[in-house]
């Protein structure tokens, strides 16, 4: 399922966005107010590959750009990128370190 991360803003709260949004099969994801780390992890998660990934690159098409963006979540963000909320360990250090 896609999902849409959304801010507070008024026009992202109407019912006919909500209902334009489920005609698509679109989720959303809303932090709650006052909360502004409800939805910190995916943001940091979406400006590492806005940095890391998407500047750096021209997709042909929607494939290529959905085979680069798995290329780079599996075998790069999972694998080697060390992450803060880790420790500064990998996703994989982290989970044999800890499993």
């Amino acid at each position: 399922m896609l999902v849409e991360w959304i801010d507070l803003l008024g026009f992202y709260q109407s019912p006919a966005y909500k209902r334009l949004l489920a005609e698509y099969g679109i989720g959303s994801s809303m932090s709650r107010k006052g909360n502004c780390y409800d939805n910190a992890c995916v943001e940091s998660f979406f400006a590492s590959l806005k940095n890391e990934l998407v500047a750096f690159e021209c997709f042909r098409n929607s494939e290529e750009a959905k085979q680069k963006l798995f290329i780079w979540i599996e075998t790069y963000y999972n694998r080697i990128r060390r992450h803060f909320s880790l420790g500064y360990m990998s996703p994989l250090e982290f989970e044999e370190k800890y499993a």
